[in-house]
């Protein structure tokens, strides 16, 4: 049976503990040394290249070597790395424990005591991986354990966390996790040990409220608060106010140093033989907290609240960039037999439209997707924000050339880099080019070595996978003029609407805000062996808008470099 597996001739796995994108945790026994241990089995995504699955297997033995060197009682230990046909499995310590996350969404925010007692131990650890040049890089509730005899423990240490698909930059953004990114990290740059100590105070933001320090309708726009936001007061967690505050400073040179935070909490760590984390205690209400304003753009344009009721007009409002001669619609050609093909699909909409009327209707369910909840008033945006050009490079995680773009964006805006692993298809590299506040993006995606294996339906059928059926709708393609006249087949324009439900600590809620309407806009360009995407998203209510300006004028300025 799978659960009975025997590894290295010595690990035999149980159980599972977890899954992710990444590999698989199991509950194992050491049959050698006769006591049980965590064996994390690292899995290579489907598709990724042989030479970066190689790369990957290196790296994880590279961190695994580098981790091993931690002795520390609140560091969970590594013991070995066994190898079964060339992939990895890492071996650790197994500690019957809950993560923070999961203590605090089920008992609530921590007490003062409790949270000094996660601040010393976390801060113990990191001071260790520290002296011996480790940089933790995703320190979170997630990460920290829980043990059933009161324990607290730091754990993932970077071992096989994919750049491919964890993380959002090549320096370590993790993708679930933007709310406890520093921001110097989050804004590209180096990550540094002062890192570790932001994340550390937005960790016990996070335990001691039950709320994340940043939230956002979306991940781009929760990093932007990261980067051009206010940190949040600190003012909400009481006795650790002075710690949360010191190491949550913007600034990573002023932030509160490790040996610090231990001397700050001594005099509220309880007693030797405390049980610090009784398995009886009664669940403790979310403490209330005021967030920073979103950080707007610059030279804001007032807006007066409309009712809710008054229809939309046409044409809602500016946007992000100069509406001028820079747009460039590419011009349409329609032919006879053009003709005649809107003719049949006319007739086959008509027919397919009454069809699906009839069957919704049966199912007694409604013809329309569901009304959006009114959703507070967009931000302000400058009317006269000039474009830059913007040159980023779309490279995989081992580089190479032809990777170059350029493309014209606002001046203001925050660009990120991600590796994408793409369940049935091979891994792309995407460049996120965000508007300060969230509202408004550009991504440029890159397929390298795309052809003869892919093909341009391959890839809408990819982005249809993305999505659940209830929040995506709308879809319409055209073929478009080419990038590249020698291209193995024609481009094509690509539109659809997709409804983004609102989540709160990580999961659907009703009270984190309306639900986001957003309408999303691409090229999908064939060039040479590679297939990039320029896609534009702007929310539905300013979709004409958004079409028109927003996403002709910025596409219609991406350019390959060689």
């Amino acid at each position: 049976m799978e659960t009975e597996r025997l590894i290295a001739g010595r690990y035999r796995l149980r159980h599972v503990l977890g899954r992710g994108s990444m590999g698989t945790v199991w509950a194992a026994h050491d049959e050698v040394l006769r006591r049980d241990v965590a064996v994390k089995e690292v899995l290579v995504p489907p598709g990724m290249p042989d030479v970066e699955a190689d790369l990957l297997r290196e790296r994880t033995l590279r961190e695994a070597r580098s981790v091993a060197q931690l002795t520390h009682p609140n560091v969970v230990t590594l013991y070995d790395v066994a190898q079964v046909d060339g992939d990895p499995y890492v071996v650790m310590e197994l500690v019957p424990s809950a993560s923070l996350a999961d203590l605090v969404r089920q008992r609530g925010p921590l007490t003062a005591e409790q949270g000094a007692v996660v601040a010393d131990a976390v801060a113990a650890a990191l001071e260790a991986a520290h002296r011996a040049g480790i940089t933790h890089r995703d320190v979170k509730p997630g990460n920290v354990l829980v043990a059933d005899d009161g324990r607290v423990k730091l754990t993932d240490f970077g071992i096989a966390r994919n750049v491919a698909e964890a993380t959002l930059t090549g320096r370590g953004i993790a993708l679930g996790t933007p709310a406890f990114i520093a921001p110097e990290v989050a804004a590209g740059g180096a990550v540094s040990p002062a890192a570790d100590q932001w994340s550390l105070g937005a960790t016990l933001f996070a335990a001691l409220t039950g709320q994340q320090p940043y939230e956002g309708t979306n991940l781009m726009q929760t990093i932007n608060q990261v980067v051009h936001g206010e940190a949040p007061s600190a003012a909400v967690c009481g006795a650790l106010e002075p710690v949360v505050a010191g190491l949550m400073a913007k600034d990573p040179t002023s932030r509160m140093s490790l040996a610090d935070v231990r001397r700050a909490v001594r005099p509220l760590l309880p007693e030797p033989g405390t049980d610090v984390f009784p398995s009886d205690a009664g669940t403790r209400p979310v403490v209330p907290i005021v967030r920073p304003r979103p950080p707007v753009a610059k030279t804001p344009v007032a807006k007066t609240p409309v009712p809710p009721d008054t229809p939309l007009a046409a044409d809602p409002g500016p946007l992000p960039f100069r509406s001028d001669a820079r747009t460039r619609d590419v011009p349409r050609r329609t032919s006879p037999t053009a003709l005649v093909a809107v003719g049949a699909l006319v007739l086959f909409a008509i027919g397919g439209g009454a069809g699906f009327a009839l069957t919704r209707t049966l199912a007694g369910a409604p013809l329309l997707p569901p009304p959006a909840v009114s959703a507070p008033p967009l931000p302000g945006i400058a009317d006269e924000v000039p474009l830059r050009v913007t040159t980023a490079s779309a490279a995989t995680a081992n580089g190479e050339q032809g990777a170059e773009f350029t493309i014209e964006v606002g001046a203001d805006w925050t660009s990120f880099l991600e590796q994408r692993v793409n369940k049935g298809l091979m891994p792309s590299t995407v460049v996120h080019l965000v508007e300060p506040t969230g509202v408004y993006e550009v991504t440029v995606q890159r397929f390298a070595d795309y052809y003869p294996r892919g093909s341009v339906d391959d890839y809408l059928d990819l982005v249809r996978s993305r999505w659940p059926k209830d929040q995506y709708f709308g879809e319409a393609t055209d073929v478009t003029d080419p990038l590249d006249p020698s291209a193995a087949e024609p481009p094509v324009q690509f539109s659809y609407r997709t409804v983004e439900k609102a989540t709160s600590l990580g999961r659907p809620s009703d009270s984190a805000g309306p639900d986001l309407r957003r309408s999303r806009y691409s090229r999908v360009l064939p060039r040479g062996a590679d297939l990039w995407v320029v896609e534009v998203v702007f929310p539905t209510e300013q979709e004409e808008m958004g079409r028109n300006k927003l996403f002709n004028t910025i596409a219609n300025t991406f350019t390959v470099v060689g």
